[in-house]
């Protein structure tokens, strides 16, 4: 257990935090919000989107 000065001090998200820690701490929000775990992800569904060649 610990006291919000703790806490506040454990969930730095601000300019000072490297990128790949901000990248980190995101994906676990994301992954907490949509109710996936982050050792079992989702797979991206590859049927659902297609390509094909612009035209001029």
């Amino acid at each position: 257990m610990t006291n919000f000065k703790e806490a506040d001090a454990a969930n730095v998200f601000d300019k000072n935090t490297p990128y790949p820690e901000r990248l980190r701490q995101a994906y676990y929000l994301i992954s907490q919000a949509y109710g996936f775990s982050m050792e079992d992800e989702p797979k991206l569904d590859r049927s659902y989107f297609s390509r094909r060649k612009l035209s001029n």
